[in-house]
């Protein structure tokens, strides 16, 4: 045990889905992994701050894939786009190049047409050491249609992150 937090993974419906319990009640999580470009870093081979948000991005996709969604297919069949409209990033310690870094997301919020992902950017574990939290944060989300109006999630979607959001929960 990591503090108040320990981790785990279950198999659902050929899902592999992470969690973790934070405050006694799992939440789920998804995992991507990645490797730090030279491109995404500064002058002094650090990543560049915005790319946190390039990442957390990458992490919805990810999730939302996971499910069996995607982001595309919201676009295009359901004529819905999901802009955010407030990001939060806290940076604890910084990435460099050639970093494998794993973004965990998981949906935090789903009320009306407003949703919320959580996520957490880490140093995956090399030599004997533990995972490192370089960052953590949140972004909001209104489903709109193409010309800003709010409208509802579609059932489907809606009910896979209520799911993933459930699951676990007393």
């Amino acid at each position: 045990m990591q503090g108040s937090v320990i981790r785990g993974q279950d198999q659902k419906d050929g899902l592999c889905v992470r969690w973790e319990i934070r405050r006694d009640r799992k939440v789920p999580v998804t995992t991507h992994q990645v490797r730090v470009r030279y491109a995404e870093t500064d002058q002094m081979g650090i990543v560049y701050y915005a790319n946190y948000l390039v990442w957390f991005e990458l992490g919805r996709v990810e999730l939302l894939r996971s499910l069996g969604l995607a982001y595309s297919q919201l676009e295009k069949e359901h004529e819905c786009i999901l802009p955010v409209v407030e990001a939060t990033c806290r940076y604890r310690s910084p990435a460099r190049y050639d970093d494998e870094i794993l973004i965990e997301t998981r949906p935090a919020m789903l009320r009306g047409s407003v949703l919320k992902f959580a996520y957490r950017i880490l140093r995956r574990a090399k030599d004997g050491e533990g995972a490192k939290l370089l960052a953590e944060g949140e972004t909001v989300h209104v489903v709109c249609d193409d010309q800003l109006n709010k409208k509802p999630l579609p059932e489907h979607y809606a009910a896979a992150l209520r799911g993933l959001m459930a699951q676990h929960h007393g």
